[in-house]
């Protein structure tokens, strides 16, 4: 245990020593829907353990970030990552919880789990409508051992502002200058017409319409894929190796990440090097304001997170999601201790 750890913890003993008279408050959260099975789960065993409560409603990282910073929310949610200069704006602090991954995943006729291959271009056209059928021959090419049906492609997309959008647009610009130049990277995107699109609401929603249609695609995290037992495909890793999503390969790709240089935390994972890095990995980021209203709160807060960081990431890798390393929880700690404030003074002593 660090030196800061051991005040941190005792801080937080103290604090909850001198409220247990108290009833114990909800803390309520919002936003990003990516590492909602992993909050949930987290939230369920901490209450069990505590008897505090976690509430946290999955409504994007769009709306994680409004309701934080109106103040509605004791702590908002978001995958895409806000910049350094935007953080220091609203106030508020930034930090890494837990990284993922996000699948393609399809509803096709004959086709199984992890059969298909895709490589980024393929996706990127098939998101701009260049690519219209299963069948083509581009398609074809990668899979010759399969049976592709000639069956239309319809393209299911977040319908809200999403950082699993935000990371997935991202992914597309890295590797197709085309997808870069007529289309971007946003949370919430215009979706070219050229495709057959349908919008749907949360990781879930995507998640229920490729389930339901016929010929289509979307883009979920991989916890959403099992759970719903979607079929998700191959992907090509940035040195043109495919592989199927798993722990190995999320955690090649997680290995580059330089958490310490980066201001606010702000770090993207997509097509990191090494032919075994999934190309689609993304942290899950916390947002705080860092002056404080309530100081008992906001130790609460910070008691469930640390509590998360400690004791969370058995839970986390059998949900398939990826622990911050120590060296990232250390760096996040300093930030608490050094930047959360109560009539600025610090909140954790």
């Amino acid at each position: 245990m660090t030196f800061l750890k051991s005040v941190m913890v005792s801080t937080l003993l103290a604090a909850a020593a001198f409220s247990s008279s108290l009833s114990a408050e909800t803390i309520n959260g919002a936003g990003a829907s990516f590492p909602h099975p992993i909050y949930a789960k987290w939230a369920e065993e901490y209450n069990q353990e505590t008897g505090n409560r976690i509430n946290y409603q999955a409504i994007g990282s769009g709306g994680g970030i409004r309701q934080i910073s109106a103040k509605t929310v004791d702590f908002g949610a978001t995958d895409a990552p806000m910049e350094a200069e935007k953080l220091a704006e609203e106030g508020m602090i930034q930090f890494p919880m837990v990284m993922g991954a996000i699948v393609p995943v399809v509803n096709i006729p004959g086709i199984k789990p992890g059969d298909l291959k895709l490589t980024g271009a393929l996706l990127a056209d098939i998101y701009m409508g260049k690519i219209k059928k299963w069948n083509d021959p581009r398609i074809v090419a990668i899979n010759p051992d399969l049976k592709i049906p000639d069956q239309a492609i319809y393209v299911v997309h977040r319908s809200d502002g999403s950082g699993t959008t935000y990371n997935f647009t991202d992914y597309l610009s890295r590797v197709s200058p085309e997808w870069q130049n007529n289309v971007g990277t946003n949370t919430d995107i215009t979706w070219p017409r050229a495709a057959t699109t349908i919008g749907a609401n949360g990781n879930a929603g995507v998640a229920n319409f490729v389930r339901r249609t016929r010929g289509a695609i979307g883009y979920v995290e991989f916890a959403f894929a099992k759970q719903n037992n979607l079929t998700h495909t191959q992907l090509a890793s940035a040195e043109g190796k495919f592989l199927q999503p798993s722990m190995a390969t999320f955690q090649a790709a997680a290995e580059n990440a330089d958490w310490k240089n980066a201001p606010g935390f702000r770090l993207l994972l997509n097509n990191q090097p090494g032919a075994d890095s999934w190309p689609m990995t993304a942290a899950t980021f916390i947002l705080m304001h860092k002056e404080q209203a309530d100081a008992e709160k906001a130790r609460q807060i910070i008691e469930f997170f640390n509590w998360s960081y400690d004791n969370g990431a058995e839970m986390a890798q059998s949900l398939d999601f990826i622990p911050m390393p120590d060296s990232v929880v250390n760096l996040v700690e300093a930030v608490w201790e050094q930047q959360l404030t109560h009539n600025g003074a610090p909140v954790i002593k």
